[in-house]
């Protein structure tokens, strides 16, 4: 006759029993379901990563491209198709909008490569990300002024482009940076005239002489100079400085007595986005 210590001893032993045989079954079933999914790029070649992520990149599948460069990198890190695809991959950054990785690309490339064939377009490529940086849609499809954007990108692809010119003054990219510099000086002046407009009418005459006075010193020969010359004569009658107004216009007048060429549009007329702030009173 079982007692009672007997019944729940098998009880116990039942209850283990089960236990065991779930942890067995998990086990299995987890072992089932956490099979790795089959590599579909197990046969691919170093070529054949590199003509496909080409192609990727040609038909403008940039995240397509990316992904198949990386993956070349990573199997196949020595030879020429890995080389290059350090390359590839910096320009599918930028021309797919990731602008940071593109440049850190840029930079990785000049860094293991500095004296490759092509390092010469990894300094150009580095420049044009920062040019066309903070280009938005409105930007793409209607006129707007370069001028008045944040300079910080604009300087920075200024240094660049400079930086390939100083560097490899013949490279086939060497023109087209040259003519970047030269709307980006433009660019860069323009703005501090911006700025020093937007302290005039503030009346805060002090910073707006500095900010023309710097315009002269570092930006000679752009459409800017004539312009930071007026407004600085005009600011320092405002202070009270006529000898130092005085010479700000007899500068003007002995550079620009036949007219200025290519006149910039006067800045005293408000632009369409900022009459549009005054009609709804963003500028109150």
């Amino acid at each position: 006759m079982l007692n009672y210590s007997d019944i729940s001893r098998g009880k116990r032993w039942v209850g283990w029993v089960l236990a065991l045989s779930l942890l067995l079954g998990g086990c299995s079933w987890f072992g089932k379901n956490n099979k790795e999914e089959p590599d579909e790029y197990a046969d691919w070649t170093a070529e054949k990563f590199y003509t496909e992520a080409k192609q990727n990149l040609l038909e403008k599948r940039y995240d397509k491209a990316v992904k198949l460069y990386e993956k070349l990198e990573a199997r196949y890190p020595f030879g020429k198709y890995a080389t290059q695809a350090q390359l590839d991959v910096a320009y599918a950054y930028y021309k797919n909008d990731e602008p940071d990785s593109a440049i850190a690309a840029t930079d990785r490339f000049i860094k293991l490569n500095p004296t490759h064939p092509n390092v010469d377009y990894a300094y150009y490529l580095k420049g044009l990300v920062n040019y066309n940086r903070g280009i938005g849609f409105i930007d793409r499809f209607l006129p707007t002024d370069s001028s008045q954007r944040d300079p910080g990108s604009a300087l920075d692809a200024y240094k660049e482009f400079e930086e390939l010119l100083r560097r490899f003054p013949n490279s086939r990219y060497a023109e087209d940076a040259g003519q970047r510099v030269i709307s980006l000086r433009n660019n860069l002046a323009m703005y501090e005239i911006h700025v020093a407009d937007f302290y005039m009418r503030r009346e805060a005459y002090l910073a707006a002489a500095r900010r023309c006075a710097e315009v002269i010193r570092k930006y000679q020969r752009t459409q800017a100079v004539p312009l930071a010359l007026r407004t600085l004569e005009e600011a320092y009658r405002k202070l009270g400085q006529n000898d130092l107004a005085d010479d700000a216009a007899r500068v003007y007048s002995l550079n620009y007595a036949q007219g200025v060429p290519g006149q910039a549009k006067d800045l005293a007329e408000p632009s369409a986005v900022e009459r549009l702030w005054q009609f709804v009173g963003l500028e109150e």
